[in-house]
């Protein structure tokens, strides 16, 4: 037997000494009064049991290692799939500007299009528009061919209504202008007047002096 203070005693057993002090009071475990008046437990050292304590913190420590592997092997999952969208919202991104590119480039086509296409226009009406009889929207126009039965309109003819829509001139400028011809249109071979109406050959004639 060995002679252990209360505080040993509890240390070597693993339990609290106020669980010693009860043994003590069971008769589980003897004591005695030392020199000095403390009091000493008998312990039987091959008695001791086991400690449990020291299988808990390894199976608690077991625990945690599986624990953390797991929160490793999710994170690593979750890394994974944030890559995976990123590279999904990079790919969408860079479809979504290639489709406007492509957009931009068909409405610039349509545009240079219809440029070339009004270009044409203009040069035609400006050189060779052809004019059988004056082409207007007027249905008063019928009545007024009537009265120039004797006079001819050459090919390229193209009423001044029509030839100064040509140009971005106001509204005031175009009736200076139209004045101008009315004044000349009795003398001037280069105006062909029908009814109310009168007719140049821009590619035949320069008619600078009177557009000004």
């Amino acid at each position: 037997m060995k002679k252990m203070s209360v505080a040993e005693a509890a240390e070597f057993f693993g339990v609290s000494k106020e669980a010693i002090h009860n043994r003590i009071r069971r008769g589980s475990l003897k004591s005695v009064i030392g020199k000095d008046g403390v009091k000493l437990v008998l312990v039987d050292e091959t008695s001791r049991v086991k400690k449990a304590a020291p299988k808990r913190v390894i199976k608690n420590s077991a625990n945690d290692e599986r624990y953390y592997k797991l929160l490793e092997t999710q994170n690593a999952k979750l890394q994974e799939r944030v890559e995976v969208l990123e590279n999904e919202t990079r790919g969408l991104r860079d479809q979504k500007e290639q489709m406007l590119i492509e957009e931009r480039k068909k409405i610039e086509a349509i545009y240079k299009e219809k440029d070339e296409q009004l270009k044409n226009i203009l040069q035609t009406i400006s050189s060779k528009f052809m004019l059988g009889s004056p082409l207007e929207e007027d249905e008063t126009l019928e009545a007024e061919m009537v009265e120039i039965e004797e006079e001819e309109i050459e090919s390229n003819m193209i009423s001044l209504k029509k030839y100064l829509k040509l140009f971005d001139f106001s509204e005031k400028k175009m009736k200076k202008i139209k004045k101008r011809f009315k004044e000349k249109a009795k003398t001037d071979e280069r105006i062909i007047t029908v009814g109310n109406k009168y007719y140049i050959d821009s590619v035949k004639y320069d008619y600078k002096d009177l557009i000004k």
